[in-house]
């Protein structure tokens, strides 16, 4: 992706203070393709803790804040304030922030799952429908050059009609009770006052659905749960299989774990047609194997002859080179970068950006809400509540 000849996004975060992962990784995604600069923010529910963060980072001290609606009153009204803002607390503290900046016109790139509870999810989609800003949700997966070509794959008729979508995610992280010990990413994760009322579902498996759905381009119809909690004490889900039935007739299964003992962060994706399927894995995303049905299996590398228009526009480097995490990351704050410029000139996003939006996240949401019903109700087969 090619820098812009314009000046950079000024950028807020909430959240993401001293020893923070995925606040960490957002500032690194914003600066990667030199879009956005940092220069304000309140980096923790605790004032010591926000300002010492705020100096970390070299910023102001009269642009770091205590608390994020004192923010939102003043960058709205500062000349040079904030454009945009990073939302990157755990998730029952998305929809506050949110709001506050939405509703000031500043535009939001908040970090997945959209809220904890799906009654959230709605009030959070009626602020950002009323709302002029852009919504951007950094499920960060579906910024994959290769996961590009395999929608368009799939868009443009390569695998034919869709029959099976098979999706997993496994981790090992939570094998034991690691939140007991005091380690913070696993506290909130598995607190339901602060991660909503799914564990890994809510965690991974709202990226694994995700990343399913954006390739695909099928919408869920019902599911069928199973849920459980392999450590003992542990108050939320820490692995869980799903039967999937979409719109049209396809069907699916998803599987998350964070107590899978020999994975790390093994999302893969399966995607079966009547004429062909294909296999991503995000440990090696570079590569995507097609299969024409009765052919033999070729591999399509990013950057190299295979990789269609979707994919090379968001590859920044030769074939070769590997291209991960992070830049998959920063395609979205990237990607976010055109559409705000496009939006302040009062024109659309040029041809091909796309990121997920508001309205993924409330699907993502229902999806996680349908599985807990459908676990409590011993695997029955609900629809999500849309």
């Amino acid at each position: 992706m090619e820098r812009q000849n314009a000046p950079r996004i000024r950028l807020g975060m909430v959240g993401g203070g001293r020893d923070a992962f995925i606040g960490g990784v957002h500032r690194m995604a914003a600066r990667l393709d030199d879009q956005f600069e940092l220069v304000a923010g309140c980096f923790s529910s605790t004032a010591e803790k926000s300002q010492a963060s705020g100096r970390d980072l070299g910023l102001s001290a009269d642009r770091v804040y205590d608390d994020f609606e004192a923010m939102a009153r003043r960058e709205a009204r500062l000349k040079n304030g904030i454009e945009a803002v990073a939302i990157v607390t755990p998730n029952h503290m998305h929809l506050a922030p949110a709001t506050a900046f939405l509703k000031r016109g500043i535009h939001v790139i908040c970090d997945k799952p959209l809220t904890g509870s799906l009654a959230d999810a709605r009030r959070m989609l009626r602020a950002a429908d009323k709302s002029d800003a852009l919504f951007v949700l950094t499920h960060n997966y579906t910024g994959y050059p290769m996961v590009r070509q395999a929608q368009e794959m799939v868009a443009a008729g390569d695998l034919g009609a869709i029959r099976l979508v098979q999706v997993e995610y496994p981790q090992d992280w939570l094998t034991t009770a690691v939140e007991a010990a005091g380690v913070k990413q696993a506290e909130w994760r598995t607190d339901p006052a602060r991660s909503g009322g799914g564990g890994s579902i809510g965690d991974i498996g709202t990226h694994a659905f995700n990343l399913a759905s954006f390739v695909s381009g099928l919408t869920l119809s019902e599911l069928c749960a199973d849920m459980q909690r392999f450590v003992d004490g542990r108050r939320l889900d820490d692995n869980a299989h799903v039967l999937l039935r979409f719109e049209g007739g396809a069907r699916g299964m998803l599987w998350c774990s964070q107590v899978a003992p020999g994975n790390e962060n093994a999302l893969r994706l399966r995607i079966y047609g009547e004429k062909g399927g294909l296999v991503w894995a995000q440990e090696q995303p570079n590569t995507l194997t097609f299969t024409p049905f009765g052919e033999p299996s070729r591999l399509l590398t990013r950057g190299g002859a295979g990789a269609g228009a979707a994919a090379q526009r968001v590859s920044r480097i030769p074939s070769g080179h590997p291209e991960g995490y992070l830049e998959a990351f920063a395609t979205l704050y990237s990607e976010a970068a055109l559409a705000i410029r496009a939006h302040g000139a009062g024109a659309t996003a040029p041809a091909g950006v796309t990121f997920p939006t508001v309205r993924d996240g409330l699907v993502g949401v229902a999806f996680v809400d349908a599985c807990v019903r459908s676990s409590e109700r011993g695997g029955a087969w609900v629809k999500p509540a849309i």
